[in-house]
């Protein structure tokens, strides 16, 4: 697999995503189980995505320090950039099926981010075994690149018709293949997965909860990863670029469940924004968008979808009173 990255960038990378989990571990014990403020969630979010800047500007500098080439450098880190937006933007859809699965199960807020921190950890795992067989799958097969982006037009589609509909979580297969495969309390017992009833033992409603939001993150990759693809086929940007917009995932979780009502528009954003992508993938062999302006389309997207849910979010609460 073909990638500009040294490999001394790749030991850095994967060290930097252990002990950014290490430290969040050692902060989750020590803080325990409590609610999340909007200040702690948004402070949070503004140090992943510096992190996340800032393991840019180090890409950038390697990629020119190994090749000497700035402008090759430039495109690069632009990839990244471009890569890590999309994936921020995706994982806003993740955030709201996450708050669907919660309001559902009546989840405690004070339980809620050790879900997110067990999801994440799933989530990486996973994303990294699909990111790379898709590389591999891109460089023996390049006509897989049509079905990823014909994929994600239809994807695109039928997200923009879903959107506005409130999901039935009672009719879910997977809630339906789990309460079948294990007898689960009524109860939470803490933050325990497993307790005792009646002398046998049960699974608590919080491994429910984890178990869905592992299968949900297996769903949604399956849209983000060919996503990132119409980007670049570089495997470490597609990984790097995954794996941070996932590390502020939990973060992102707690400061969009407070103002979700206030960006009701979002989904048809993220639609419009899969719909764009997958044309791209679907051209690239006629004509390459520029990533540049492959940045500016997303951002515009979600920029005037964010600003109309805002305009718009007074005017429906207004109606329904």
């Amino acid at each position: 697999m073909d990638t500009v990255a040294p490999l001394w960038l790749w030991y850095f990378f994967v060290g930097s995503v252990i002990v950014a989990l290490f430290v969040d571990f050692v902060v989750l014990r020590k803080q325990g189980a409590h609610e999340v403020s909007v200040k702690e969630a948004l402070n949070w979010s503004l140090v992943w995505v510096g992190l996340s800047l800032a393991f840019n500007g180090l890409f950038w500098w390697a990629v020119k320090d190994s090749t000497g080439d700035v402008v090759l450098a430039n495109t690069k880190a632009l990839e990244f950039l471009t890569g890590y937006l999309i994936e921020k933007s995706l994982a806003v859809d993740n955030i709201f099926v996450f708050l669907m699965i919660f309001t559902y199960f009546s989840v405690p807020a004070a339980y809620q981010k050790r879900v997110l921190m067990y999801g994440i950890i799933g989530a990486i795992i996973l994303r990294t075994v699909m990111i790379l067989v898709g590389s591999w799958l891109i460089e023996e097969f390049h006509w897989v690149l049509y079905i990823f982006g014909a994929f994600l037009l239809l994807t695109g589609i039928k997200m923009w018709w879903a959107s506005g509909k409130e999901p039935d979580l009672e009719s879910n297969p997977a809630l339906k293949l789990l309460r079948k495969t294990m007898p689960v309390s009524k109860n939470f017992d803490g933050e325990k997965f497993l307790t005792m009833e009646n002398g046998k033992r049960v699974a608590t409603p919080l491994l429910l909860v984890i178990a869905l939001v592992g299968m949900t993150d297996v769903i949604f990759a399956v849209d983000s990863i060919p996503a990132i693809f119409a980007i670049t086929k570089d495997p470490f940007i597609v990984l790097t670029s995954n794996i941070f917009a996932i590390l502020g995932l939990r973060a992102m979780y707690f400061l969009l469940a407070a103002m979700a009502s206030k960006f009701h528009l979002l989904s048809y954003g993220l639609a419009v924004v899969l719909a764009f992508i997958g044309t791209k993938m679907m051209l690239i062999d006629i004509y390459k968008i520029p990533v540049l302006v492959s940045l500016g389309v997303v951002v515009l997207i979600l920029a005037i979808t964010m600003v109309w849910s805002l305009k718009t979010a007074p005017k429906i609460a207004a109606d329904k009173s």
